[in-house]
């Protein structure tokens, strides 16, 4: 057993009067099942010779059995030992992965059973490119078609739609558009589209779990058209949320707008971090290091790599030309852990997270929100 606060012993026959306990069965603790505390191991082993002991023993384990077990409807969680830092829980099967039309192009990594993009480990260490005029232009288009994509989603978040039905709209609304989506097949992630739900800070793999009233929920999109990448996410409450969940969202968008009005020819990559961690502290919140914008243009991820936080080490200055994508993600401790299936990243207190992120040009005059939404287009 392990040590944590004192609560009382949750026995129902505890012979001591079910005093302050600090011992809490190490299995439910990994398996999530909250308050399994006891007084000591004469309250908890079957070993013990008195006859409630056995029932409360036998009882305590069918509660690991029936978490363990496949639900009625025949789903599972997959990691029934991960100590899981909040309530979320991959809900599995997996659907089966989606297909693309052969006629649509798809970039380097789509067709590698290991999903390695080599074309992205080939500029390793290259600084950030600027893209000439007619890249310019599908970028653009890229981004336009991008920013449709997640209208579309967004406009089905509600209570009871599952995430995987978001990565099915996600994935026709992409081929519908001739594009590929970017996320499927990268490094072997099976979906079209990340989808974070509450203390999920970012890589959530869409799954069989259904939304419910009072979530947050991230929805990330990016796709190829063209030979280039959009990157965009924002976060969206589902049905009514509590108050600092709706401080959190617009919180992590604020900081956003801060970031982007730092961008222009000559500003320095660090001091993006700069303007974002003030916005975020005054409001109680904590910017994640884990985590980076990043370059995006005929790759999916490039130079430069941009920190959200203040007194970061990032070198370089924006030059016109650069294409970036900027992602804010809080929560109220920096820390992240990730999920067994390598790609699922979530606070490491099980807070609430939130995420917004744009693809910008730098312009000779300033900067332009490529995947801006058409009511805020100047």
């Amino acid at each position: 057993m392990s040590s944590t606060s004192v609560v009382l012993c949750q026995s129902t026959n505890c012979p001591h009067g079910n005093p302050p306990s600090r011992l809490e069965c190490p299995t439910c603790s990994k398996l999530g099942i909250r308050g399994s505390f006891f007084c000591g191991q004469e309250c908890f082993k079957a070993d013990s010779a008195s006859q409630f002991t056995q029932i409360n023993q036998k009882t305590h384990k069918l509660v690991h059995d029936l978490v363990r077990a496949p639900a009625q409807d025949g789903t599972f969680n997959p990691f029934p030992n991960y100590a899981f830092s909040g309530t979320m829980r991959p809900v599995y099967p997996l659907s089966p992965k989606r297909q693309v039309p052969a006629y649509i192009p798809r970039p380097d990594y789509a067709l590698r059973e290991d999903g390695v993009p080599i074309s992205e480990m080939r500029k390793l260490g290259h600084p950030p490119r600027t893209l000439r005029p007619d890249e310019i232009e599908k970028m653009r288009t890229a981004c336009r078609l991008g920013r449709e994509v997640l209208d579309i989603a967004a406009s089905h978040v509600r209570p009871g739609i599952t995430t995987d039905n978001i990565d099915a709209i996600v994935h026709q609304a992409t081929i519908d558009r001739n594009a590929y989506p970017s996320p499927l097949g990268y490094r072997k992630f099976p979906k079209s589209v990340c989808t974070s739900v509450n203390e999920v800070i970012c890589h959530g793999i869409p799954d069989q779990r259904k939304l419910r009233e009072g979530d947050i929920v991230n929805l990330d999109i990016s796709l190829y058209y063209q030979g280039f990448h959009s990157d965009l996410n924002a976060t969206y409450p589902v049905g009514k949320i509590d108050e600092d969940s709706a401080k959190l969202i617009r919180t992590t968008r604020e900081c956003l707008d801060a970031a982007i009005k730092v961008c222009k020819p000559g500003a320095l990559f660090r001091d993006i971090g700069k303007a974002i961690e003030p916005v975020a502290r005054v409001n109680g919140c904590a910017v994640v290091r884990t985590y980076t914008g990043h370059g995006v243009n005929d790759l999916f991820h490039t130079a430069p790599n941009i920190p959200h936080y203040a007194k970061n080490k990032a070198v370089g200055t924006m030059k016109p030309g650069m294409a970036s994508k900027q992602m804010i993600n809080l929560g109220t401790n920096w820390d992240t852990q990730h999920w067994d299936d390598s790609w699922t990243a979530t606070t490491i207190d099980g807070k609430r997270s939130a995420q917004f992120e744009e693809t910008l040009l730098i312009t000779e005059t300033g900067v332009e929100v490529l995947t801006a939404e058409a009511s805020t287009i100047v």
